[in-house]
């Protein structure tokens, strides 16, 4: 069991368990021993909902990744290949198929499509005259993935861009389906709100499969009270701002990927007297980051700035449990000591790791150039200076930074501007393609079509009128103790996030006019329940919510939202599920075309 995901209101194990079953039940329907082809993007996905023991017990031996040309040598009775259903890798898999070697004992082959079976690679299959070969052509509907107890991601990275870009809406269905398994592991969700374009398809899909299955009634009695759908481009605003929580800070700078992040090894090797450092290790340092670890739990929504005074606390406390042995007279007492000696060991290790990771970020955020890039988002985001070319970013172009770094803070102008003057949008094109290539004007081209930087449609701005009515900016931010959301990006408020924290209280009839200026329907559906399922709410019990952001989510807005289930008197604990966790880095890479 993975107990961390129990912690929450809503047990998440339930949805960890079901998926493990329906893998179980497909390994054992391929008898014998096995070994699994796998291709290289599912194997995070797939480790956070089965490890390698569980494959073991059903007869796994052996495990490659999948690449062309033979498959390696595996004494093995059947080959399964797990792939996402896209063409490109059925070409390596119809290689491997036929350059198995005639003279070898015949091995059975299978074929596992996460997380739809395609027509469309069957027939390449059939084309290539290997279709006839699999023994099993399954599919395996992993949809939603849990990642911590109020978190679920279906880690599609390309979930924006077919959205927004290719008008291709297979995500949307699988984020339907996936919300279908949900309601009937959970029950039922009796109120349906939304915003966008997006959020209004994958409610009609519901709708759909909803009456196909009439005829089986939920019977589970309901633990989310509502179902809140947001477009991801309903705020552009908030992935592109540099987050500054603690684990908002760890993906901006070294990228967590299925909840581990690699960091540089060397801060975390004690160094002994006398020692050089020429025998530092080079491989990089792996660590977990979920809330199954304790301190973790406790700082990783925190503001950077507010992380420091917590390690330093906890630093004592633990130094203090340590000086307790001496105290430790009787052998009942030494016993205690003992038990209690694991428990302060995986702490003071916990404590060491947290440390060093926050030197290394602290390294970064104290230098000048950082501070300079956090001033001009933050001078945008409360409205000053963004209708002109702005300094910092033509000195950062003339330097030749990061196009990635460039090309977050022009859109970052545009989205705080509503679109740019034309003449300044014109310059900024210009110096780009000048100094990193001209290959970059499809890339440009996508985040106009994106709506992420692009000319100023008529002559008015709307972004002052938003920022205010739904206080997006907030000057007195307490970074420390803080009693608004602001915090996560000492100022800004996520725009998602307040609009989920308006719909809770006082609703949103109370923002009318600014839902209409933002992209998208706004809408609210109601999904009947069978009698004798309506809850009846406890006094002082809150309402639990699930937010669904289509198109990516950022930690920072996670943390936000974990924010508002904390307040006292909030009223709402808030789950999360996205098509993706991401910022702004992964986010515009995804939208940039790889130069040919």
């Amino acid at each position: 069991m993975a107990a961390h995901l129990s912690y929450g209101r809503v047990n998440l194990n339930v949805l960890r368990e079901a998926v493990r079953r329906e893998l179980r039940e497909f390994l054992d329907k391929c008898a014998g021993s096995k070994a699994i082809v796998w291709d290289e993007y599912l194997t995070g996905p797939f480790g956070l909902i089965a490890q390698y023991s569980l494959l073991k017990e059903h007869e796994v031996e052996k495990m490659f990744t999948l690449k062309g040309s033979r498959l390696p040598a595996a004494d093995v009775k059947n080959i399964i290949f797990f792939v996402r259903p896209r063409l490109e890798l059925m070409d390596i898999i119809a290689e491997n198929v036929l350059s198995e070697d005639r003279r070898s004992p015949a091995r059975d082959f299978h074929i596992l499509f996460v997380p739809r079976r395609s027509l469309l690679c069957e027939q390449r299959l059939k084309d290539q005259g290997v279709l006839g070969s699999f023994i099993h052509r399954e599919e395996y509907s992993l949809d939603l993935i849990p990642f911590d107890g109020d978190l679920l991601s279906m880690e599609s990275e390309s979930a924006f861009k077919e959205c927004y870009l290719e008008n291709d809406q297979t995500s949307l269905y699988h984020a339907a389906k996936g919300l279908m398994t949900l309601q009937a592991l959970y029950g039922t969700i009796p109120q349906i709100f939304g915003k966008g374009e997006c959020a209004r398809q994958v409610a009609n899909m519901m709708i759909r499969m909803k009456r196909e299955f009439t005829g089986s009634q939920n019977s589970v009695f309901p633990v989310f009270d509502t179902l809140l759908l947001l477009d991801r481009n309903v705020d552009l605003l908030t992935p592109l701002a540099t987050q500054l929580t603690y684990e908002g800070l760890i993906d901006e700078i070294y990228g967590i990927q299925n909840s581990y992040v690699k960091l540089p090894p060397e801060k975390f090797t004690p160094k002994k007297q006398g020692e050089s450092g020429k025998d530092l290790p080079t491989e990089a340092k792996k660590l977990q980051l979920n809330s199954a670890e304790e301190l973790y739990a406790e700082i990783r929504d925190k503001n950077f700035n507010a992380v420091g005074s917590v390690l330093s606390k906890k630093a004592k406390i633990i130094s203090a449990a340590f000086e307790e042995r001496h105290n430790a007279k009787t052998v009942g007492e030494i016993k205690q000591f003992v038990s209690q000696l694991p428990h302060m060991q995986a702490a003071r290790g916990s404590l060491a790791n947290h440390t060093s990771i926050a030197e290394l970020i602290k390294d970064i955020t104290t230098s000048e150039d950082f501070f300079d890039k956090l001033t001009v988002e933050q001078e945008f985001m409360s409205g000053i200076d963004t209708d002109k070319v702005n300094n910092y970013i033509e000195d950062c172009i003339a330097q030749k930074h990061p196009l990635i770094k460039i090309l977050r803070l022009v859109c970052l102008q545009s989205v705080c501007n509503s679109g740019l003057k034309q003449k300044v949008l014109d310059y900024y094109k210009r110096e780009i393609l000048q100094t990193y290539g001209y290959e970059h004007m499809l890339t440009l081209n996508n985040l106009e079509q994106a709506g992420l930087l692009k000319p100023q449609a008529g002559s008015r701005n709307n972004y002052p009128t938003i920022r205010k009515t739904l206080r997006l900016w907030m000057d007195d931010v307490n970074e420390q103790n803080p009693n608004d959301i602001s915090y996560v990006y000492s100022g800004y408020a996520p725009l998602s996030v307040r609009l989920a924290q308006l719909l809770a209280r006082p609703g949103w009839r109370s923002i009318e006019e600014v839902l209409k200026m933002l992209p998208g329907p706004h809408f609210e559906e109601r999904q009947q329940l069978p009698a004798g399922l309506q809850k009846k709410r406890q006094q002082g019990e809150n309402r639990v919510t699930l937010v669904f952001f289509l198109g990516g989510v950022t930690y920072a807005e996670i943390a936000a939202l974990r924010f508002l289930s904390q307040m006292e008197d909030g009223g709402t604990e808030y789950v999360i599920a996205t098509t993706k966790l991401m910022n702004g880095t992964s986010w515009i890479e995804s939208l940039m075309e790889k130069p040919f």
